[in-house]
């Protein structure tokens, strides 16, 4: 009898140890190329320990915010997101100081790291389509002082120094081929491209479908922009097809990039989106499109996916935005991009599940599974079953 129970115990063991090391029973890990714009123009948001909750509880494992808010930094501290921030447009003419910009980084950068993985500085937000030529001129300065800033505190290899750009930055977007830059930003581009080539950082491009169809909605498909099943376009000179417009934009900043004498730059999403609500002559601007646009972004990050010019590098995307902000200027579409309302319920769903209140968080998780995926889960659960079948049998067998 007291080897029977033995033998059970074993059973039990191992028992154990297959369902914890099945991917089946555990969490789905965060997706590593997608992240999440955290803006803070609102005055009903909730406080920053709430929001890495939320973020944790979505295993959204990197964010951006829009400037370097000291109860952000500190939330954020010893958790697992990776944080880009922001210096205000309006910094960048003091910035090009080096010893200005090695303040601000002892100030704004150094007390927060490593405790909180801040992994980027964005210099200015699209600067380079901005009619304020000071800017212009002062971004690529102001980026140089503050990798230089990073360099001498030893922060350089941990944190990378970009700039985020509106596509409206190319002359020439279709089709991806032809992508090139306009003319009047080509000798401040050399010189930016020059920097990212040299420390390997990314050119973050804000990209969005949306904008496209609501200028041409009887040009545009919607489902193209959708992602949705589409006959999508072949690039004529290169014969690429394209599925989804965003993946367009995207090749066509590399093409551009190419152009100008740089290969191999990496080019990442910095925001795209789609408004859950709008103006009246804002077309598409509708619940139904927002859900479908980030939902299938979900469905193609789980996948690793990269464009079709570079098949096998993943592309990062930040989707804007985390919360719908009251305060934001603009037209509707502008205080409507957001995934979740205020009080952390969600907008739509695009296969996040809801919050069980606005106190808990701990029930939400991405759940968008491919059915690749979802065959492999079956299959284990398959063979699991009959691990726990066959090896009952044969411990019943010996214990008789």
């Amino acid at each position: 009898m007291a080897m029977f129970r033995i033998r059970i115990a074993i059973i039990h063991i191992f028992l154990l140890l297959l369902l914890t090391s099945s991917d089946t029973y555990g969490f789905l890990r965060g997706v590593t190329s997608l992240g999440i714009n955290y803006g803070q123009v609102g005055n009903n948001l909730p406080q920053p320990e709430k929001v890495l909750d939320l973020l944790s509880s979505l295993k959204l494992t990197k964010a951006r915010i829009y400037d370097t808010n000291p109860q952000v930094l500190t939330a954020f501290a010893n958790s697992n997101v990776e944080l880009i921030v922001t210096v205000e447009n309006q910094m960048l003419a003091v910035l090009m100081d080096p010893q200005q910009a090695l303040q601000w980084v002892s100030n704004h950068i150094k007390p927060y790291f490593p405790a909180t993985r801040i992994t980027g500085i964005a210099v200015g937000n699209e600067v380079f389509t901005d009619d304020d030529t000071t800017l212009l001129a002062s971004v690529v300065p102001a980026i140089v002082s503050i990798h230089g800033a990073l360099a001498q505190l030893g922060l350089d290899t941990y944190i990378k120094v970009s700039t985020p750009n509106s596509l409206a930055v190319l002359a020439e977007s279709y089709p991806p081929s032809a992508g090139s830059f306009k003319t009047e930003v080509s000798g401040i581009m050399s010189q930016y491209l020059q920097f990212l080539s040299s420390t390997k950082a990314p050119f973050w491009i804000n990209a969005y479908p949306y904008f496209a169809y609501k200028d041409k909605p009887d040009e545009v498909p919607l489902d193209y922009v959708l992602f949705n099943p589409n006959a999508g376009m072949v690039d004529p000179y290169t014969k690429l097809h394209y599925d989804n417009m965003l993946y367009a934009q995207v090749d066509a900043v590399i093409f551009a990039i190419a152009r100008m004498g740089f290969g191999g730059i990496e080019v990442g999403v910095s925001e795209t989106g789609w408004p859950s609500k709008g103006d009246a002559d804002e077309v598409g601007a509708i619940v139904d499109n927002a859900a479908a646009y980030n939902k299938n972004i979900l469905r193609r990050q789980l996948k690793n996916e990269g464009t079709p010019l570079r098949p096998n590098m993943k592309l990062e995307v930040y989707l804007f935005a985390l919360f719908n902000e009251d305060m934001k200027p603009g037209p509707t579409s502008e205080r409507n991009y957001g995934l979740f309302q205020p009080d952390c319920t969600m907008v739509y769903n695009v296969g996040i599940s809801a919050l069980s209140s606005p106190s808990s968080t701990s029930s939400a998780s991405i759940s968008l599974t491919s059915s690749a995926t979802k065959d492999t889960s079956m299959e284990r659960l398959v063979y699991l079953q009959f691990m726990i079948f066959l090896t009952f049998h044969v411990f019943m067998r010996r214990a008789c």
